[in-house]
C-alpha cells in the first residue's frame, strides 16, 4: 500500500459530537466520571459529549462485548446494539459481556442486562435483526458513531457504505487467530491538503471469494484477541466523541498476538471524486 501523508481532518471531529451537550451531570455521573474528568483532554464537557453520544454496536459478539463494556462505563449516553443471534456456550470463551446464564437468550437482551448493571445511566436499544440492505441506512442514521464488530464480509461492506453515504463515522475491527486489526472511516472528509479519506474499498476492494477466510468456528481464536481489538475500538470512539488525539483515519492498525507487536500501515484514497 502506498504511504499516505498524515491525515489531519477538516473540519475538527469534536464541534459536532461536543456542541450537542446533555443536561449537567448528577453529582454521581460527576463521581462516577472523575477519572475522566480530570483529564484536560476530557474534562467536564467531554463527559458531557459521551452522555449526550449516541453509538451502534453491531455486533455483540467477540469485538461487540468489551466495546459495549467500556462504551457503557465511559459513559456513552446511547447504546444500539444490533444482533440476530442467541448466546451459546461456545460463545463465552470471549464474548464478555454475557454470562452463562444468558446461554439461549437473544444475545442483544443479555448485553442491555449487563450494561444494566455496569452503569445505570446508559440507555441501551436492543435492535434483535441482521442489517440488510432494506434495513442498513434507517438503523444507522439515528446515531452519531457506527461500531463495526461484525463477523462476515457481506455486513462489513454493506455498514461501511451505509455510513460514507450517511456521514457517520465508523469504526471498524476484524480479528484472525492470533492476529487483529482495525481503522476509522470518514471518506468525506479531507486533509490539509484537500486530499478526500479513503473509503473502505480502498482499504478492501472486494470481499474475498466465500470460504476463503475460515470463521472462528472453523479456525478457532483466542478470546483475548477480541478484547484487545474491541477495546482499541472503544478508545477510537471516545477520542471521536470528545475530540481528543488523532483517530485512525487513513491508518489501518495490526496487532499480531504471538509477537507482542502492533504495526500502522497508511492508505489513501485510491481515485478521488
Amino acid at each position: 500500500m502506498a504511504e499516505a501523508p498524515e491525515t489531519h481532518l477538516t473540519p475538527p471531529l469534536a464541534p459536532p459530537l461536543t456542541s450537542r451537550l446533555s443536561p449537567p451531570l448528577s453529582p454521581q455521573e460527576i463521581d462516577r466520571y472523575a477519572r475522566h474528568i480530570l483529564l484536560p483532554e476530557i474534562g467536564g464537557q467531554g463527559q458531557q459529549a459521551l452522555k449526550a453520544a449516541r453509538v451502534l454496536v453491531v455486533g455483540a459478539g467477540g469485538l461487540g462485548a468489551p466495546v459495549i463494556l467500556y462504551l457503557a462505563a465511559a459513559g456513552v449516553g446511547t447504546l444500539g446494539i444490533v444482533d440476530d443471534d442467541v448466546v451459546s456456550l461456545s460463545n463465552l470463551q470471549r464474548q464478555v459481556v454475557h454470562p452463562t446464564a444468558a446461554v439461549g437468550t437473544p444475545k442483544v437482551d443479555s448485553a442491555g442486562d449487563t450494561v444494566a448493571r455496569l452503569n445505570p445511566h446508559v440507555t441501551v436499544r436492543p435492535l434483535p435483526f441482521r442489517l440488510t440492505s432494506d434495513t442498513v441506512s434507517e438503523t444507522l442514521g439515528h446515531y452519531d458513531i457506527v461500531v463495526d464488530g461484525s463477523d462476515n464480509f457481506d455486513t462489513r461492506y454493506l455498514v461501511a457504505e451505509a455510513a460514507e453515504t450517511l456521514r457517520i463515522p465508523l469504526v471498524t475491527g476484524a480479528v484472525g487467530r492470533f492476529d487483529g486489526s482495525l481503522t476509522v472511516l470518514m471518506p468525506w472528509t479531507s486533509d490539509r491538503n484537500c486530499r478526500p479519506a479513503p473509503r473502505y474499498r480502498d482499504l478492501f476492494p472486494e470481499p474475498p471469494p466465500p470460504g476463503a477466510v475460515p470463521s472462528c468456528a472453523e479456525a478457532g481464536i483466542v478470546g483475548a484477541l477480541t478484547g484487545v481489538i474491541g477495546t482499541l475500538q472503544a478508545m477510537e470512539v471516545i477520542k471521536l466523541i470528545t475530540g481528543a488525539g488523532d483517530p485512525l483515519v487513513g491508518r489501518l492498525l495490526l496487532y499480531d498476538a504471538l509477537a507482542a507487536r502492533f504495526d500502522t500501515i497508511r492508505y489513501k484514497r485510491r481515485h478521488a471524486d
